[in-house]
């Protein structure tokens, strides 16, 4: 798409600016938000990237009193207070309020394409060395991560501290009241069921937080010789699946405040309590979120009595979908292996395996949030675009 203006008017008594582009486009700019969006250092601090100007300062029904090309790359506004403002062409194009570029800019911000799955999973896979020095691998890496929720990062050293370096290669890792990584193997007394050597269900980390982790690393340390099988489900796939089989379902679980509580010591003592929508959804109804955790869901239940007996039965058939062979895969994890997942949408488990006086499969967690994570995306992906322009 061309960036080049070719006329520029103000239309509908100055409430708005119509810009024609030389590709023979044309884009429709309210004037309150070109006086809002104004760039200049009076409006805005550019080291911050940060508005400068004041809401209280903003007349809602401003109007564009002048109107210039001051060249085919840029538009100069005066406004009925002499202030002047002035936009970069490419700047404003792409802030276009056309159905298709705001579906590209949002594209662009928030990478919102799903690669659904099932049985039929072909894991990605890239060596963990590789994204640690490679900004090309890293960025591949995290794009896949965003789109098809999960990948799996080989050939780690088999110590801990792996996760450690994987965090600072995003940014930071999220701390919790597990600490900054914890240990999964068999504990006496275990906090924790994953720290048993029964089978874990399918489940989301974490909802009794009231802002569930939303990116998952496990590291394998050292894997057992019979069972211990990881097994992963695509929620959002599987709740594609409910909604059109059973809608009734789909909107119970879609509306209905779930209470999970965590209570223990660990990184330090704790005693969470929160309330989560088993699928939370947009404003299109499609899910966005899995908060399920059938081992810290809390026997305080606040609904009334006649809807206990319908959520349950949407939650059996929503974990009969998660559990059948057509939509779940399963795997097994080798040493140096480090499993990356999308905690919103990608449930997760493991079978049970032998237990032993010693310690025969220990994997390393640890947690990031999706900020970090997209942040990380997002500054890769200038660096990668840039050193391919060159």
């Amino acid at each position: 798409m061309s960036a080049a203006v070719r006329t520029v008017r103000a239309a509908g008594g100055g409430r708005s600016v119509c810009v024609q582009w030389e590709d023979g486009s044309e884009s429709s700019f309210p004037s309150v938000w070109l006086r809002d969006s104004c760039q200049c250092p009076l409006c805005f601090l550019p080291s911050a990237g940060a508005r400068r100007l004041r809401l209280e300062d903003l007349d809602v029904d401003i109007v564009a009193k002048q109107v210039a090309l001051a060249d085919s790359k840029k538009i100069s506004i005066t406004w009925p207070d002499e202030h002047t403002s002035e936009y970069e062409a490419e700047w404003l194009k792409k802030r276009c309020f056309s159905e298709e570029a705001r579906a590209e800019m949002r594209v662009d911000l928030f990478l919102p394409e799903h690669q659904y799955w099932g049985s039929d999973l072909q894991l990605p896979k890239i060596p963990f060395e590789e994204i640690m020095y490679n900004d090309e691998s890293a960025y591949r890496w995290l794009c896949t991560l965003k789109k098809v929720g999960i990948v799996l990062l080989t050939g780690a050293a088999t110590g801990q501290g792996e996760l450690i370096r994987l965090g600072h290669r995003i940014g930071f890792l999220r701390l919790t009241f597990y600490g900054p990584t914890w240990q999964v193997q068999d504990k006496t007394d275990a906090n924790n069921v994953a720290y048993t050597t029964e089978r874990l269900c399918f489940h989301t980390d974490y909802p009794a937080l009231q802002h569930p982790p939303g990116v998952q690393f496990l590291h394998c340390i050292k894997q057992t010789a019979a069972g211990g099988e990881s097994e992963v489900v695509d929620g959002f796939h599987v709740c594609n699946k409910l909604k059109k089989q059973n809608p009734e379902a789909y909107q119970i679980l879609s509306s209905t405040a779930v209470d999970y509580t965590d209570v223990g010591v660990d990184y330090c003592d704790f005693a969470v309590h929160s309330k989560q929508r088993i699928i939370d959804t947009d404003s299109r109804g499609q899910a966005i979120r899995i908060n399920f955790n059938n081992a810290t869901r809390d026997t305080v239940f606040d609904i009334p009595a006649e809807k206990v007996r319908p959520f349950y039965a949407a939650l059996k058939e929503f974990n009969d979908l998660l559990n059948s062979a057509e939509h779940k895969f399963t795997f097994k994890m080798k040493p140096g292996d480090v499993l990356t997942f999308d905690n919103w949408r990608v449930l997760h488990g493991r079978q049970g395996y032998p237990s032993c006086p010693e310690v025969t499969r220990h994997l390393e967690g640890a947690y990031a949030d999706w900020d970090v994570v997209l942040s990380r995306l997002q500054l890769l992906r200038k660096r990668v675009l840039k050193r391919s322009r060159q």
